[in-house]
């Protein structure tokens, strides 16, 4: 006869945890424990993103790296230790609650505008590729029209959240959305930077068209960039003249030489890369020959490394990105929260689709990275706080107003039942 020995139970505490568990186990456990699998799904494909950022970074940064430093290593080890210091600040921000966000929307507007106001009105603004959107600290730089897409994003789901029940009265819209928001973007494109400025635009839009705002109040800013668009864009040499021999096609040997050097040379990479591609690190654009191939044109190199398939996956893995987003909205009804993640989404899908559509030769060049992607610390760095911000709401999506949290319903027991 044989007799089986029971296994040995660990004691629960009062909230279900495993008493005898370490305590580092359980906090691992607790920052993971999500609501549904829109968590998980947003999480994972951000942090392949993130991963497959850094092998391209390092692919496409090799050779100038060692040319500035002698370290073949130098970009990598910079954008790595941007993603060591984003994605802990992305997990802690998937862990605070929907009032914290409300409660400092405001601040933070107020400190992206007034860290872009430094940009353009200290002698701290660095100019860099003709734009003056760079702020020195001295011991390192950032990028302030980074930090004011998150800012846009939370404020505008808080500003237009409060006014759900006034979003068809054109003056509750403009105020005070108008002057702040037109102060930022206003901001960034007396920098020069005409990308960033329509990628704060498309917040902006994007918001306002997810809030409910009616399609004649959108018509009225729709109109204004229709009739100033060209304006502005002419308004500078550079800009105009990468406009002009962008309609002409790089079609004159003078402009191949100046200003449709690099659009060609990515043309040139992802046509080499064929299918299947040259391989990981056998790029031939790299060598000097295609500018900014770790950032704005790393699409590129990714097309000529991977060739076809390496592309189509990188399409692939923005669309379940977007898949995440619209299941994160449609899991929630708290407004501010469905408005705060359409913003996200709108910045991180419609920036990578403007990076794709520039080396691709749809756009004129507009010098945006490819989000989670491209090298840039400031980049990298406010998207995974974003989509931190993102995370949080899909850990605890909003429930409809009178229903019963899930822990606060109690199974009936057999005493129950006498």
């Amino acid at each position: 006869m044989t007799t089986s020995i029971p296994r040995r139970q660990h004691p629960q505490g009062a909230d279900g945890r495993d008493a005898g568990a370490p305590a580092a186990l359980v906090a691992v456990k607790k920052i993971f424990s999500a609501e549904t699998g829109n968590f998980y799904l947003l999480l994972g494909t951000t942090l392949f993103l993130v991963v497959f950022g850094l092998v391209m970074v390092l692919s496409s940064s090799a050779v100038t790296s060692y040319m500035e430093s002698d370290d073949f290593f130098s970009g990598f080890a910079r954008q790595g230790l941007f993603a060591v210091i984003g994605v802990p600040i992305m997990l802690v921000a998937s862990r605070l609650p929907a009032i914290f966000w409300k409660k400092w929307a405001a601040l933070a507007m107020v400190i992206g505008v007034s860290l872009q106001l430094l940009v353009v009105a200290t002698p701290l603004g660095i100019s860099q590729g003709g734009n003056t959107n760079w702020l020195n600290l001295g011991a390192f730089s950032l990028q302030p029209s980074e930090i004011t897409k998150v800012a846009l994003a939370i404020w505008l789901a808080y500003v237009l959240s409060t006014k759900a029940d006034r979003l068809h009265d054109l003056r509750q819209v403009a105020v005070p959305i108008a002057p702040v928001a037109g102060a930022s973007i206003g901001l960034v494109l007396f920098g020069g930077d005409l990308g960033t400025a329509i990628i704060l635009i498309s917040i902006v839009l994007g918001s306002m068209f997810f809030a409910g705002v009616r399609l004649r109040i959108l018509a009225i800013p729709i109109v204004l960039m229709v009739l100033l668009g060209p304006m502005v864009a002419f308004s500078s040499n550079s800009r105009s003249d990468r406009i002009e021999v962008w309609l002409d096609g790089c079609s004159s040997a003078s402009d191949y030489a100046s200003f449709c050097w690099q659009s060609v040379h990515g043309w040139w990479a992802l046509a080499a890369g064929g299918v299947f591609g040259v391989g990981l690190g056998n790029s031939k654009a790299k060598w000097s020959w295609l500018p900014e191939a770790d950032n704005d044109f790393i699409f590129a190199i990714v097309g000529e490394e991977l060739g076809l398939l390496g592309a189509v996956t990188v399409l692939v893995l923005f669309i379940v990105l977007a898949i995440a987003f619209i299941r994160i909205i449609r899991a929630n009804s708290d407004p501010f929260a469905r408005i705060t993640v359409s913003a996200v989404m709108v910045w991180i899908i419609g920036q990578a689709g403007v990076n794709i559509a520039v080396v691709l030769g749809v756009l004129p060049v507009l010098g945006v990275p490819l989000p989670l992607i491209s090298a840039g610390g400031s980049a990298l760095v406010t998207t995974l706080f974003a989509i931190g911000i993102v995370l949080s709401f899909a850990r605890e999506p909003a429930r409809p107003s009178g229903s019963q949290p899930r822990e606060a319903v109690r199974r009936p027991t057999a005493r129950d039942t006498r």
